[in-house]
């Protein structure tokens, strides 16, 4: 392309500051260095993890900073030794590399791995190295992703190549929120067929467990939630039953375990909420309930094989979109999320 080794100046939402809105800039992204490849992100979902980042951790540290981490993109270029990847490639990034050399990446235990952005400065969310600036200031990179920019530079480990037919509006909710759900019931629960289950918080986190639930022929799947208007969602990813714990005057736990007899065989909890947690545990019953709170994907083995299931009709990704916006609308889009009236709304970035 006629771009490569040149440094790119494109749109980005920055955020300069904790708690204020992001501001719509013009940014330079550098070419990619070794091993990097760089590329033109097409759509992008908004996650809480990139509003907690701005509203709630507030790390001085962090800022500034381009935000966004669930995304689909197309490489422009790519950076001396990089074998795997070549321009036009359609790819996902990802906030949990696969470097499939290291300890943690050889052992089918676990999906972390030694390299990338979370090795160093994990409390920041972010890498001290980037190749974004702005008016002359160095731009972090979140979560070693950015991609509510046109562009951005990743390493080869944190991407994953993906079927190119696959519509990259839709299946950048694999770039975290769906595989996190997903992935809580089928590889890190392990939810057996004919077991009951219970799924607390229905969030896109949440409807994702719901689905994975039913993929792993859960026979009950109680949805729990404190906004009844949720479960009809629920329904369509499976749900057999739903609980809102405000209707009853006694612990939710205690509710689900009068209807299951004793408990739950496997309970996700999809809030990040501490009493939640508990609850979610105390619903397991005793002795093999489990309770599980990732998704534990090989990232960049699994994602292609959840976009491959998606264009199988086998997992839905259409139902979790409520909203799409534009770039310029990323304050909108916060505040969509903020007032918990989306399950995920996608930001159209730039043309394919």
């Amino acid at each position: 392309m006629a771009t490569a080794g040149k440094v790119i100046t494109c749109r980005a939402a920055v955020a300069w500051e904790p708690n204020k809105p992001m501001v719509m800039e013009e940014i330079q992204v550098a070419p990619p260095q070794a091993e990097e490849v760089r590329i033109k992100i097409v759509a992008s979902a908004v996650c809480h993890t990139d509003l907690y980042h701005l509203f709630e951790r507030m790390h001085k540290d962090g800022f500034p900073v381009v935000l966004g981490h669930e995304a689909a993109g197309v490489v422009e270029s790519v950076g001396p030794g990089v074998t795997e990847f070549q321009p036009g490639d359609h790819v996902i990034p990802l906030f949990v590399s696969q470097c499939r050399e290291c300890r943690f990446c050889k052992n089918p235990k676990t999906n972390q791995c030694e390299r990338g952005w979370a090795a160093e400065r994990y409390d920041v969310m972010a890498a001290t190295e980037s190749r974004f600036t702005c008016r002359g200031k160095k731009v972090l990179q979140f979560m070693g992703t950015s991609t509510f920019s046109e562009y951005t530079v990743m390493n080869q480990v944190s991407v994953a190549k993906i079927d190119p037919t696959a519509p990259l509006d839709k299946v950048c909710l694999l770039g975290c929120g769906v595989c996190t759900g997903f992935g809580a019931a089928v590889n890190t629960a392990q939810v057996e067929p004919g077991s009951t289950c219970a799924v607390f918080g229905l969030g896109a986190v949440g409807l994702a467990a719901v689905m994975g639930c039913q993929f792993a022929g859960a026979k009950k799947i109680f949805a729990v939630d404190v906004n009844p208007e949720k479960f009809e969602k629920a329904k369509v990813f499976g749900a057999t039953d739903f609980l809102n714990p405000k209707d009853y005057d006694r612990p939710i736990s205690a509710v689900l375990a009068e209807l299951t007899a004793g408990g739950v065989d496997f309970s996700l909890e999809c809030v990040g909420n501490v009493e939640v947690m508990r609850s979610a545990l105390e619903s397991s019953v005793k002795g093999w309930g489990v309770s599980s709170l990732f998704g534990g994907f090989k990232s960049k083995d699994g994602v292609p094989k959840m976009v491959q299931a998606y264009l199988d009709k086998k997992v839905k990704l259409d139902e979790f979109i409520t909203h799409n916006m534009s770039l310029e609308q990323i304050n909108e889009a916060f505040e969509v999320m903020k007032q918990g009236k989306c399950i995920r709304t996608v930001i159209s970035v730039s043309p394919q």
